[in-house]
């Protein structure tokens, strides 16, 4: 399995928890993400997934001025977008203990 099959599945939750530790704006965020080791994503990937999180309610949006160029878009989480992170941690924590589960099922009895 591709890894970017995976990370759809992810990669809104991670976006939600960056935003959540204070406002960013899009090019800051994919820095983030690929500081974090998600290397693959790009603008393409990241402003759509913004706009949709905007759409939805969990994430709202100021024109800010840049000290260089054009005003930047910085973006917060809301009230919404925090509930949404939540649920999105819980879910996470589960599915991991599920994968651990399935791929060390047995291992006890190899010892």
């Amino acid at each position: 399995m591709k890894q970017s099959q995976l990370l759809k599945g992810v990669l809104e939750g991670c976006v939600l928890a960056i935003v959540a530790k204070g406002e960013i704006y899009g090019y800051e965020l994919i820095q983030a993400l690929q500081q974090a080791g998600f290397n693959s994503v790009m603008g393409g990937t990241i402003y759509p997934l913004l706009a949709k999180l905007e759409k939805n309610g969990d994430l709202a949006s100021r024109m800010r001025p840049s000290p260089e160029g054009p005003d930047r878009k910085y973006y917060h989480v809301t009230e919404q977008g925090r509930t949404s992170l939540a649920a999105f941690e819980r879910q996470w924590q589960q599915l991991v203990v599920q994968v651990a589960t399935v791929l060390h099922k047995g291992d006890d009895a190899d010892e």
